[in-house]
């Protein structure tokens, strides 16, 4: 909104030039989006507990979660609110990209409200069942998989993927690009679901990707840094990085509250979308594999739980004392913070590595 109204003034106040930058609307999309969060958020967390949508203690955790129960749920409204309406003020809203990121984040928070809403405030143990989540995220990622063959910025890439650590490697997944969209949105938005296990968890390994990701943005929108670094330039990638860091804001501001001992719980309101939204980002900008390393706790966490379930369909034994994997550690007797901040560690190494794809190829 601030780009279209203000940025035509520039001829007449040269003030207004400032909104031609990226860089300019991407930090104040950050500081928006934690603004949203300390002047919402106790609102937001206040509403949730007078109207007793509150956490219950799920099945399958460990013993001394108990204690969680109780405290409020759905916040991922708080997340919500501050990804959307700074993008909206910021970002430039003539960009498809931009555009496909906000109905992706939309979408997957409206299945995750309807799952948290069924689970505690209609008290259905088991929420929105299974098959139909798995439904809904395979339909999005079949509309922006549609969109992005219908409507390429480069018909010669449209079906193409990019390789970390090499340069020239370009693979052409034909008939399987839009199987493969639909994989990514659902494993991705369904990873962060399952990491989403322990105060400040998920949301804080999120930061790192979302940060990284904001990066990789804004190089790949740059024709001098694309070209620089000999990497895929794509010309409406730039304003992605507005989007992602309204996303690191928000996971930053949702952290405040979320932090051991939690005031509140995203639910799946916040984990889906925001799992589905950095997908998206990735489809967008051909980084589908550099999602799966900058996510890589994320996909640990997700491959522990199938890996539980076959073993126990297998054999009838269990790999792990629990799953996903943050609970098997909990087992063994790390603490709750020390294990939050060891994996918060790891996920900034991995957005590191994921950076240093750039220029090691």
């Amino acid at each position: 909104m601030f780009y279209h109204l203000l940025y035509p003034l520039r001829d007449h106040i040269s003030v207004f030039n400032v909104f031609r930058y990226i860089t300019f609307r991407t930090a104040y999309a950050t500081v928006t989006s934690l603004a949203i969060c300390f002047i919402f958020g106790p609102a937001i967390i206040r509403a949730l507990r007078e109207h007793n949508v509150l956490n219950g203690v799920r099945a399958n955790t460990p013993q001394h979660h108990v204690s969680k129960k109780g405290t409020p749920t759905m916040g991922g409204l708080m997340i919500l609110l501050a990804v959307i309406v700074p993008t909206l003020l910021w970002a430039n809203l003539t960009n498809k990209y931009v555009l496909l990121c906000l109905l992706s984040t939309c979408w997957l928070g409206a299945m995750g409200f309807i799952d948290d809403y069924l689970r505690v405030v209609k008290k259905k143990p088991s929420g929105l069942v299974g098959r139909y989540k798995i439904a809904g995220q395979a339909l999005l990622g079949l509309v922006i998989g549609i969109v992005l063959l219908l409507y390429p910025d480069d018909p010669a890439l449209a079906t193409k993927t990019t390789v970390p650590f090499f340069k020239s490697v370009f693979p052409d997944l034909g008939i399987f690009y839009i199987p493969f969209v639909i994989l990514v949105i659902t494993g991705a938005s369904n990873a962060v679901n399952l990491a989403d296990g322990l105060d400040g968890l998920a949301i804080g390994m999120f930061v790192f990707a979302a940060g990284a990701f904001a990066g990789i943005t804004y190089v790949t929108g740059h024709s001098k840094f694309s070209s620089y670094l000999n990497i895929l330039y794509l010309r409406q990638a730039g304003e992605l990085t507005i989007f992602c860091g309204s996303l690191v804001g928000a996971s930053l501001g949702f952290l405040w509250f979320n932090a051991h001992p939690a005031d509140v719980f995203m639910g799946d309101t916040g984990s889906l979308a925001l799992g589905g939204a950095l997908a998206t980002v990735a489809i967008l900008i051909k980084k589908e594999i550099l999602l799966a390393i900058v996510c890589g706790i994320f996909v640990v966490e997700a491959i522990s739980v199938i890996i539980q379930v076959v073993a126990l369909r297998l054999t009838g034994r269990r790999v792990f004392k629990m799953a996903p994997l943050h609970h098997h550690f909990e087992l063994m007797s790390w603490s709750e913070s020390k294990l939050v901040v060891r994996f918060w560690i790891l996920s900034a190494l991995l957005a590191l590595v994921t950076l240093s794809t750039l220029k090691l190829r």
